[in-house]
């Protein structure tokens, strides 16, 4: 699959693209850390395809730990406006040759299996990488860079039963003394570390909190359910539940994450979290499995997961995000539940 030869990825491009506000990026080197990943492939692809359109005069550092995934990925390596650092972000020390005004950490393992098999990894890249990315966004002459620090939902943990929605200031239960908790206490302890640098070292950051995402540009080797569920979809298979399903999530198309995060950059208040939702991307899973499978024309089956697969998996049967601050601002997302999907399987189908 050729996602930019694909009439609807490239109008997902073009309205992300219409939509940011690109006069705080404009004569900017962008360094994205975690670039070939779901959400930092989309979030290149926009700044070359906004620069391809003259929307904006801005440079594009990847980094990435393998080149090789990186020219698969990202076919930009002839372009003058692009390059790419093969780079580590979670090895102490580490830290890009090249300077940047922007930096947008996008680097992290975000699927259960990764968790339950590379938990050192998974927080290594959410506290050593942040740390190595925030004293690099330090380093910069003038002032230090503007800094994007991409949270999560899971910073809030298991909903206690008192509210419907999590608010920006919401702090649920969570175990730490659990293999599954890296993720989660890694990235609220990414946003502490944030909230240290932008007091003590004057580091703008903007701390936009994701939902579960989704979109054409998944890897393969992505283990969360929604992305088997597409998988299995686009191959015309069944789709697979391996629970009763009634967890309840907030998603969001990939295309409304970038361009929520892009607008959070322009708009948003330094060292100010705001959760990107859409009430009508809000799903129990099994409702998602029969959306998949009503889009692929196929049935949804059970069966039970592996015992990695169970190492890695939340515990939380109830993540919504309320999204009030950041519409607030001007945002809103464009895509529901149904069309981000049905997009989805119809570019990986090529």
């Amino acid at each position: 699959m050729d996602r930019l030869r694909s009439e609807a990825y490239l109008e997902d491009l073009d309205r992300v693209a219409d939509q940011a506000d690109w006069s705080c990026l404009d004569g900017a080197t962008i360094a994205v850390a975690g670039a070939t990943g779901m959400i930092g492939t989309f979030l290149v692809d926009v700044l070359m395809h906004a620069r391809a359109r003259r929307l904006v005069d801005a440079r594009v550092l990847a980094l990435g730990r393998s080149e090789r995934k990186a020219r698969e990925r990202l076919p930009y390596f002839e372009d003058t406006a692009f390059s790419f650092e093969e780079l580590d972000v979670g090895v102490p020390g580490s830290k890009p040759a090249e300077q940047a005004d922007v930096v947008v950490h996008l680097a992290s393992t975000t699927h259960p299996r990764a968790y339950a098999t590379e938990p050192v990894g998974t927080v290594a890249s959410n506290v050593i990488g942040l740390m190595n990315l925030l004293e690099y966004a330090c380093a910069r002459p003038e002032e230090p860079a503007r800094f994007v620090f991409a949270s999560s939902v899971e910073v809030y943990g298991e909903n206690r039963g008192d509210v419907e929605r999590f608010s920006e200031d919401y702090c649920g239960y969570l175990d730490c003394n659990t293999l599954r908790a890296g993720y989660p206490e890694s990235k609220r302890c990414g946003e502490a570390l944030c909230q240290a640098y932008a007091a003590e070292r004057g580091v703008s950051v903007y701390l936009p909190r994701l939902p579960r995402t989704y979109g054409p540009t998944l890897l393969a080797s992505d283990t969360k359910a929604i992305s088997q569920f597409i998988h299995r979809g686009v191959e015309a298979h069944d789709i697979v539940l391996k629970s009763e399903g009634t967890q309840t999530y907030s998603y969001l198309y990939v295309a409304d994450v970038v361009a929520g995060l892009l607008h959070v950059l322009a708009h948003g208040e330094p060292g100010v979290a705001y959760n990107l939702a859409d009430e009508r991307s809000d799903v129990a899973l099994a409702d998602l499995a029969r959306t998949i499978a009503g889009i692929a024309g196929t049935q949804v089956t059970f069966e039970l997961p592996d015992e990695t697969e169970r190492k890695g998996y939340s515990t939380a049967t109830k993540a919504l995000l309320d999204a009030s601050r950041v519409r607030q601002t001007g945002w809103e997302a464009r895509y529901d539940l149904r069309e981000g999907l049905a997009r989805t399987i119809a570019i990986l189908q090529g």
